[in-house]
């Protein structure tokens, strides 16, 4: 495995962070007056939008992205050094085209869609036109165990019925939203994974209801983390993705590759909060001594620093798993990548806030909404407990091999 960068790579770390510190870092002041006053989508993101497709940073997660489809197809492994500088401001990833839930939603379609669909969704999402949302989590089950999930979507002649209700559905309070991919059950007597199935479903269409947008942790997103009742919602068959009974594959297809974004986008994070920390250690003053000089603060620095650099490491090989070898090969990394990564986000973060000390906690930096955020990952693409899960079941069942080997270590007394 090599993970060093290519010449490829390189320039468009470099194309990226150029814009990144150019366009929108300067911005960051204008985006959150702009929030506060009720003003999303801001002013001025169909300019940056514009302007960064018109330098060919746009739609950079779809390694299969055809000639004629806009955007640079990048691998996994590639595209994961670009998602973590776009993770240093929670919105800049918009900006590329890049922005989750849109970006699984459009890997979905890209592998699955009918050319109805295509023309219909999947089009304007890759040319930024229109915005989408994964409508799965429920609030009356536990979802991380997706067989759990009881919308139902029943089939009446050429239609499908959908009844249940969502919530923490990123992106249903944007005013661009069109498009909801809900998954639900079609036939509850199969096996437990053909049970469900994925539907399209406009969200302006009779029978769906945003009932709130539910903030996280008392902060408030304006794309939105909505709670959405759907009540007899009528689609035409044409609007099932992929086959019935597939929600699971389709899923776990869409899952893979997307928890290489969110971690890297945390790494991201984690960075900046570590260079923020470094530097206010630097210029603060307790007790005569600047920061740093103090034995705690430089350990905070010290572990921040190789936590990250292993972090990124672990994701780095689990991209290039998924390259190589796709998801399912890769099932045990990603797991572990998503039981890491938040924890290392929210853990570098609480040490830069506790070195900025009651700034810290403000508005003034960037790392309570970071924090914030970091904390909501350790349930976003499921909690962490069912990711340790998940990686134990593998490590005990790759144990069964070399076993009888193991019992040669050990010599009981006779």
């Amino acid at each position: 495995m090599d993970f060093a960068y290519s010449a490829k790579v390189e320039g468009l770390r470099t194309q990226v962070q150029a814009f990144m510190d150019a366009q929108i870092v300067p911005r960051i002041k204008e985006w959150k007056k702009e929030v506060e006053m009720a003003q999303f989508p801001v002013s001025f993101m169909e300019e940056l939008k514009s302007l960064a497709r018109q330098q060919g940073l746009w739609n950079l997660f779809l390694p299969a992205l055809k000639t004629e489809e806009p955007g640079t197809p990048l691998t996994n492994l590639e595209y994961a050094p670009l998602a973590e500088i776009m993770g240093r401001v929670s919105w800049a990833s918009e900006v590329f085209n890049c922005n989750a839930p849109d970006t699984g939603n459009m890997e979905l379609l890209h592998m699955f869609s009918s050319p109805a669909q295509y023309e219909q969704w999947l089009a304007p999402l890759l040319n930024g036109e229109i915005r989408s949302a994964f409508a799965m989590t429920e609030p009356k089950t536990a979802s991380s165990d997706a067989s759990n999930i009881q919308t139902r979507i029943t089939r009446e002649g050429d239609h499908y019925i959908i009844s249940g209700r969502k919530w923490w559905i990123t992106n249903a309070a944007h005013p661009d939203c069109r498009l909801l991919i809900v998954m639900g059950k079609t036939n509850p007597e199969a096996d437990t994974y053909h049970q469900q199935s994925m539907v399209l479903v406009p969200i302006d269409s009779a029978g769906v209801t945003v009932i709130r947008n539910l903030t996280v942790m008392n902060h408030h997103h304006p794309e939105g983390h909505c709670e959405i009742d759907f009540d007899r919602v009528k689609v035409p068959i044409s609007n099932l993705l992929g086959e019935e009974g597939s929600g699971f594959a389709l899923a776990q297809a869409r899952l893979g590759p997307g928890r290489i974004h969110h971690c890297m986008r945390s790494i991201g994070a984690a960075e900046l909060a570590l260079e923020l920390m470094t530097r206010r250690s630097q210029e603060r003053e307790t007790f005569g001594k600047h920061l740093h000089e103090h034995g705690t603060v430089s350990e905070w620095i010290s572990r921040s620093r190789i936590e990250i650099e292993q972090a990124r490491l672990l994701v780095l090989k689990t991209a290039w798993l998924i390259d190589e070898r796709g998801a399912k090969a890769a099932r045990k990394e990603i797991s572990m990548i998503k039981a890491l990564i938040p924890v290392l986000h929210t853990t570098v973060l609480d040490r830069a806030i506790q070195a900025f000390g009651a700034m810290g906690v403000s508005p003034d930096t960037p790392l309570a909404d970071h924090w914030t955020w970091g904390r909501a990952l350790r349930f976003a693409d499921g909690p962490d407990e069912v990711h340790h899960r998940s990686v134990a079941k593998i490590e005990i069942k790759e144990s069964e091999q070399y076993a009888s080997v193991l019992d040669d270590y050990l010599t009981p007394h006779d």
